[in-house]
């Protein structure tokens, strides 16, 4: 028996560096995307001619006419990879045109409540500000941590300051960086770049750095930590919205597309990512569509009575605000997957966190059987 061990011992430490690490390429990973606000009329639409044209939100008419609207497509024109790839390889659910339909269940129709939806799996009533207040919920990242083979390989990013309070980092201990936070790491000349860059350049929102940092900084981590899990979230095409500039909203929204093909190039790069990594990309919610001025904002009529009474010129709330889209592309994707999220069968944000448990080959019914459950796009 003791020769036995020691031979196996030998034979361990003769395997090349590459056969130590085989099991480790075979690990299922997820990439968790979030855009900001990013409506579905956008994403499947393309640019809205009608405030394109308008002066009050189009600072650039010209190039953005050029750009996005003199096109076949203007939904490919503005974000080819979710259209092109994501589309026709994986799925997006909530084109309401096409009668395809995504929702949130929370009351509030803003940020905060939207992302703990989505991070925990269900709504909490009593989520009903912006505030950074630690989120008294165990977010499915923090579950993950505590999880045989995922603890210190999950990473969130976020271009929002808010995100340390909304995964709650103080007690979760996991690395959020947000806002503008300096990444941590072995020193490097690319590092150091990244940090000098951020504090140097002008920033447009007191509270949301560009999403260029948040990108970079989680690419960086991508490379040198090779995380299970990583969860990206962008902001600007929020807040410009909330400035009323349309244009730069879809500057970002481009700018972000770009983004996503970017992380989904590397991880097909990459053996540890490549054929075990499925993408999983959401909004935290609408916006109005009508009157035209409503596209700025979001919040429900709960909303517009309480935390956000700057709005209270729509007792009724932002209609519209309430409407998601969800996308996902990976090896055990079904393209043909969705179809069941009709207009009178909307999927939810609180499926999220059970479909990102799925795809990672878990039980999600061991983080939370009280969750919203998986989204109906997976190869039988």
């Amino acid at each position: 028996m003791i020769r036995f061990c020691l031979a196996l011992f030998i034979l361990a430490s003769l395997m090349s560096p590459a056969q130590a690490d085989q099991s480790a390429e075979k690990q299922s990973r997820l990439i968790l995307v979030t855009i900001d606000g990013l409506r579905w009329q956008e994403l499947f639409r393309g640019a809205d001619p009608k405030l394109v044209a308008d002066p009050k939100y189009n600072h650039d008419q010209e190039k953005a006419l050029a750009r996005f609207l003199n096109a076949d497509d203007r939904a490919a024109a503005l974000m080819p990879f979710m259209t092109k790839i994501v589309g026709k390889n994986g799925v997006i659910i909530g084109n309401r045109d096409a009668g395809s339909c995504g929702q949130v269940t929370n009351e509030w129709w803003f940020s905060y409540p939207g992302y703990n939806e989505i991070l925990t799996g269900k709504a909490d009533d009593n989520i009903n500000s912006n505030a950074s207040i630690d989120n008294p919920n165990t977010t499915f990242l923090e579950w993950l941590n505590e999880q045989a083979g995922f603890a210190k390989s999950v990473y969130a990013f976020g271009s929002w300051d808010a995100f340390p309070a909304i995964i709650n980092a103080n007690r979760s201990h996991l690395p959020v960086n947000a806002g503008f936070m300096a990444l941590d790491g072995e020193p490097s000349a690319e590092l150091d770049v990244l940090n000098r860059l951020q504090s140097e350049v002008a920033h447009p929102f007191d509270t949301v750095r560009h999403d260029a940092f948040t990108h970079e900084f989680a690419r960086y981590t991508m490379r040198t930590k090779a995380p299970r899990v990583l969860y990206i979230a962008y902001g600007e095409t929020d807040d410009f919205a909330h400035e009323g500039r349309y244009d730069q909203v879809l500057y970002s929204a481009q700018r972000t597309d770009e983004f996503i093909r970017e992380l989904w190039a590397a991880a097909q790069a990459d053996p540890q990512w490549k054929g075990h990594t499925t993408m999983i990309i959401t909004t935290d919610h609408g916006r109005g569509q009508t009157p035209k001025e409503a596209w700025r904002h979001h919040a429900s009529p709960r909303a517009t009575q309480g935390y956000l009474k700057s709005l209270n010129t729509y007792p009724d709330g932002i209609v519209g605000s309430d409407a998601v889209w969800m996308a996902a592309i990976g090896p055990n994707i079904n393209p043909a997957g969705g179809k069941a999220y009709d207009m009178a069968h909307c999927a939810t944000s609180s499926q999220v966190a059970a479909t990102a448990l799925k795809a990672l080959g878990l039980n999600w019914q061991d983080y939370d059987p009280t969750i919203g459950k998986p989204l109906d796009i997976f190869k039988h």
